[in-house]
């Protein structure tokens, strides 16, 4: 979405303006969370799965917070580019495993951070649980609505903190514009929500096996295509309604303060027939109480408009980009059709590599820093996951309040597994509501 300088200057003042009282901004970023270390010491944790979302966490691990003990992949080479980024995070060394059982069996942890491909979120999460252990597993909560009432079932068991990635809901930008603006109901009454996530690529991974004679196969995949390209594979994965509808739908579900009724969808494998199983093109709208939608679209087609979310109200528009740009505009005003940043914008970090590009960030994620001129302080774009990784050890050791948790994660997983069927069939099908009442 793009704006003249004129309409970005005005968007940002607003943004700001409406948002200037809110308490979150006073820190603008994780150390308004929690400041470490916290009582009782760093949390001992493991990490299973250490791909490319799972290095982004391991990168916003704190160590004041986390001392990560072990990792366990089943491909060696990650586990390699995953010391790397624990020496750059000033961790120690962790012990290396290619069997995440034998992990939780042999090491003294309290938490585990899991990073796997979506198939394995639930088996993994209920066996950390019933060890004793903590879980932050990363989204979407499960393959399937059974899976997730399993996992949030078994945490309530255990009395275990289970916490779901969604780092939106950890993003100062996000939490200043919920309490600001929704809450405060600057917006008005919001009857429309936008949510776009449009990419030109094919989401094919390339890469050679760690070994000439790397076998998968008693890991449940095939071949090594499918273990790389695992989120093209119906088995694995609920694609791109998982991979980053999930997200979105999580923020709407939140600002809303509802889940959706109701999904109507449509899409398919429009542009790359090259043998993949989830679609590339996909529309769904979802219904929510009180003649409210939120119109969700992603294409593998075209990137002019990236990703964002809009809310629509009788009093104003509020729009959010790419995690850390946020504008807003008063209805009747001149009001633009479109947007791009805020008062946190985004600009080049001198020095360090960049992080393997994970579904829920760019490409440069770890490679970038942002600026936020309501605080004159720096915020770091990875703040978000640095965030979560510390408030999930927060609750671990004092019970700190999770900012996503189960009951909230549910009930975007059921919403976005509903959908994958919708789309499937192009029809529109209820939804079974998931979540406890959200605070």
């Amino acid at each position: 979405m793009h704006l003249t300088p004129e309409e970005q200057a005005t968007g940002r003042r607003n943004f700001l303006r409406a948002v200037a009282g809110v308490p979150v901004l006073a820190g603008l970023g994780a150390a308004s969370l929690a400041r470490g270390p916290i009582a009782g010491g760093p949390v001992r944790i493991g990490y299973i799965g250490v791909g490319g979302e799972g290095r982004v966490l391991l990168g916003g691990t704190d160590p004041a917070y986390a001392h990560v003990v072990a990792m366990a992949d089943i491909n060696p080479a990650q586990l390699a580019l995953a010391d790397a980024v624990l020496e750059k995070g000033g961790h120690g060394k962790a012990t290396h495993y290619a069997e995440w059982r034998e992990m939780i069996q042999k090491e003294a942890l309290e938490g585990i951070v899991i990073a796997t491909p979506l198939w394995m979120h639930t088996e993994i999460t209920i066996a950390c649980l019933e060890a004793g252990l903590h879980v932050l597993c990363e989204k979407m909560m499960a393959w399937d609505i059974e899976g997730c009432e399993r996992m949030r079932a078994t945490a309530r068991r255990t009395g275990k903190v289970l916490e779901i990635g969604y780092q939106r809901n950890y993003n100062t930008v996000y939490q200043a514009a919920h309490e600001g603006i929704v809450k405060a109901g600057v917006l008005g009454d919001v009857f429309m929500a936008r949510l776009a996530w449009h990419r030109n690529g094919n989401w094919r991974r390339t890469g050679d096996p760690p070994a000439a004679n790397y076998d998968p196969s008693k890991w449940g995949y095939p071949t090594w295509e499918h273990l790389l390209n695992w989120r093209l594979y119906k088995k694995y994965s609920r694609g791109l309604l998982a991979e980053l509808a999930s997200h979105q739908v999580n923020v709407s579900n939140w600002f809303f303060q509802a889940e959706p009724e109701a999904v109507i969808g449509t899409g398919g494998i429009y542009r790359f027939k090259d043998g993949r199983e989830v679609d590339d093109h996909i529309y769904a709208t979802f219904e929510y109480p009180g003649g409210r939608s939120a119109v969700f679209s992603t294409v593998e087609s075209n990137a002019f408009e990236r990703n964002y979310e809009v809310f629509y109200g009788t009093r104003g528009t509020l729009l959010l980009q790419g995690e850390s740009e946020a504008y807003l505009f008063e209805e009747g005003a001149a009001t633009p059709a479109a947007a791009r940043p805020t008062g946190v914008e985004v600009q080049p970090k001198a020095g360090g590599p960049a992080l393997s590009a994970s579904e829920s960030r760019a490409a440069d994620a770890a490679g970038r820093a942002a600026t936020g001129s309501a605080a004159g302080v720096n915020l770091d774009r990875l703040a978000a996951y640095r965030a979560e990784v510390s408030g999930f050890c927060s609750a671990v050791r004092t019970g700190a309040p999770l900012l996503c948790g189960p009951d909230r994660a549910i009930g975007s997983a059921i919403a976005c597994i509903t959908a994958v069927d919708a789309v499937a069939g192009k029809t529109r099908l209820p939804i079974r509501v998931g979540a406890a009442a959200q605070s």
